[in-house]
């Protein structure tokens, strides 16, 4: 059995190609091209080996995040999260989480004496939230331009 992957981050090259990589990424996306429409890997001495789609499109946000200049995080995450682990993921405290868990923001179940949150519902919460943030934050936008008050800010307000 082997070690489940460690966490590590890759930085874009120093002396980057973002031409070369930009073609790449566009390659990616082009799909016209794969063979018996799968994707594979042929390594260094011809053998191919077949991707799952969802390796695929992995490779693929890679491949377009580095043509950026942008850096990749690989980091395996088990289905079920404790609450400290969904926490630590959304960048809250858990005893945040436990109220959104109470709340029924999020749904859990019970192990034992333990919740355990399945990633997907995670995941889902997060963007559910920033959904509604980019909304309210839209309609605040719309609302402060419609009734002028954008027009009255003309410096920052002084609090000392």
């Amino acid at each position: 059995m082997t070690a489940a992957p460690e966490q590590h981050t890759v930085l874009p090259p120093e002396e980057i190609d973002e031409d070369a990589l930009k073609r790449f990424a566009a390659a990616l996306e082009d799909t016209s091209s794969l063979r018996d429409g799968r994707a594979g890997l042929v390594g260094p001495d011809g053998t191919r080996v077949d991707l799952p789609e969802e390796v695929y499109a992995v490779l693929r946000d890679v491949a377009e995040a580095m043509s950026r200049g942008l850096a990749i995080t690989v980091a395996p995450h088990n289905t079920q999260l404790t609450t400290q682990e969904a926490a630590e993921m959304l960048n809250i405290s858990r005893p945040t989480l436990t109220r959104l868990l109470r709340e029924g923001e999020i749904a859990y179940e019970v192990r034992g004496r333990h919740r355990r949150v399945r990633l997907a519902d995670v995941l889902e919460y997060q963007n559910r939230s920033r959904q509604e943030r980019r909304a309210a934050l839209a309609e605040e936008s719309r609302t402060t331009a419609h009734d002028g008050t954008a027009d009255e800010i003309d410096e920052f307000v002084r609090t000392r």
